[in-house]
């Protein structure tokens, strides 16, 4: 039997088997047996020992959120009266500044600001924290982008009902 031949004959069991079969997509295998899918067991998100420590993972997931441009997440994280304040790399002279206050506005500087800049990698280092009761501070240094600055934020937080929120961020705060 030629090649040819064997082809026509193989196409023809093929199409006899579709027909019989049928041509639909195939089922889907049944569920194992014990009922309920697959349990994934995932990492918990570590609660923080102290409030200090808080802070810092605060600081850390806001910085996530923006790589990942999560703005969800970041309004998670902010009161919803806070602030953002660019100090434009003139810390002594507020007159420069530029203000973004409440949630509304501070979601339009991520969106608008932030996110289009497309950073890749962010890490905060040098976290002070200052704790005062159910207020705190914190300055650190940051490496966003291409952006690297040495003490250039400073960051205000308060304790709540459900934990401690961002109120504040300003930064460049280092001369240029």
């Amino acid at each position: 039997m030629s090649v040819r031949a064997l082809s026509k004959s193989f196409a023809a069991v093929c199409i006899g088997l579709m027909l019989v079969v049928g041509c639909g997509t195939p089922t889907p295998p049944p569920p194992p047996p014990g009922g309920g899918g697959t349990v994934i067991n995932r990492t918990p998100t570590p609660v923080p020992a102290t409030d200090e420590e808080a802070i810092r993972q605060l600081i850390n997931a806001e910085c996530e959120a923006v790589v990942q441009q999560d703005v969800d997440r970041l309004q998670s994280m902010w009161a919803t009266n806070g602030t953002i304040i660019d100090a434009n790399h003139s810390k002594d002279n507020t007159s420069d500044d530029i203000t973004w206050k409440n949630w509304e506005a501070l979601r339009d500087y991520y969106v608008n600001l932030v996110f289009p800049s497309n950073p890749t990698f962010c890490e905060h280092s040098n976290i002070q924290v200052t704790l005062n009761g159910n207020n705190a501070t914190a300055t650190n240094s940051v490496k966003i982008g291409v952006t690297n600055c040495d003490a250039c934020n400073v960051w205000s937080f308060t304790k709540g009902s459900d934990g401690w929120k961002i109120t504040s961020l300003t930064y460049n705060l280092n001369p240029q």
